[in-house]
């Protein structure tokens, strides 16, 4: 039985290292906020993501949508179905998993702070995975599953086969290789089913932790990977951000806009900041326009 593994707490506010992650994030936020929501001649927002689809959350009903059914990758959105397979299959959240040198990423050479031969607990692990989109936290999900890795990617797309979900394909549990694509047709339906986990809603929009390895004097802070979860005034039920050269800057959000909750997809987006700025322009295009809020909840006939 192993007696010393990584301890994970919730960061507090006020901790040195966290408040400084909110600070920058609070600067990348209004740096991306400053761009007016301009429209086309439509009266729809002009957009720099490349893939995007906007929903209502309650009724399924499309609000706005670009190259919604264009299959893409999706880098580390990969996760939320990863999550999802875990919880599926009742795994023992409290069972201790070790890091290993599978889990080093050797595809996209992405470093990890979880060093080789730490222990965590499942649930920790996603939650890293979830959060602060940990990859090495994501392959031990995945290798720690009945049958290993291989048996866990054909679970991934046999949940997204039954999900409806035609344009998805996994080929690992972390996200790094662009064989994982989708549209943002299909996450907006993935996100909607993901937001029914309640510790998938939990752990996405989870601020920061600190994790306690048994050697180090000092806990290590990991922080939500999306500055809007960080350092806004947005109120999110569930978010995942994804990013590798192939996907471009992707985000998934569910959030309260205008007091209705709202599904926003986002893919291919380039610039440093357009992923937030485009989802910051949706919500102000929204609340200057309740009429497509109204319209998208109206029922049909």
């Amino acid at each position: 039985m192993i007696r010393y593994f990584a301890a994970i707490t919730l960061a507090a506010a006020t901790a040195l290292n966290v408040a400084a992650a909110d600070k920058a994030s609070r600067a990348r936020v209004a740096k991306a906020a400053i761009v007016a929501p301009a429209v086309d001649k439509n009266g729809d927002p002009i957009l720099q993501s490349s893939g995007v689809l906007v929903l209502d959350a309650n009724t399924g009903t499309t609000i706005y949508s670009k190259n919604a059914d264009h299959q893409a990758p999706i880098a580390s959105i990969t996760k939320l179905m990863t999550a999802m397979v875990v919880l599926d299959a009742k795994l023992p959240l409290d069972e201790v998993i070790q890091i290993t040198t599978e889990d080093v990423d050797l595809i996209k050479n992405t470093k990890s702070r979880l060093p080789i031969g730490a222990h965590f607990r499942r649930d920790d692990l996603m939650r890293l995975a979830l959060m602060a989109s940990d990859n090495r936290a994501a392959s031990a999900l995945g290798r720690n599953y009945p049958g290993g890795i291989l048996a866990f990617v054909d679970a991934m797309n046999a949940k997204a086969k039954a999900l409806g979900l035609a344009s998805t394909h996994y080929v690992d549990s972390s996200g790094l290789a662009p064989g994982n694509v989708s549209s943002a047709q299909d996450l907006g339906k993935l996100v909607g089913i993901a937001s029914k986990y309640d510790l998938i809603r939990e752990y996405t929009t989870t601020a920061a932790v600190n994790v306690q390895l048994p050697e180090a004097k000092r806990p290590l802070t990991f922080v939500n990977t999306n500055s809007l979860v960080r350092a806004s005034d947005w109120q999110i039920g569930l978010s995942k951000t994804g990013y590798i050269n192939e996907s471009g800057k992707c985000l998934v959000m569910q959030a309260m806009i205008a007091n209705q909750p709202i599904v926003i997809v986002l893919l291919d987006s380039w610039g440093r900041l357009t992923r937030v700025g485009d989802a910051i322009r949706i919500r102000k295009w929204l609340e200057k326009n309740p009429s497509r809020l109204v319209s998208a909840a109206l029922p049909n006939g």
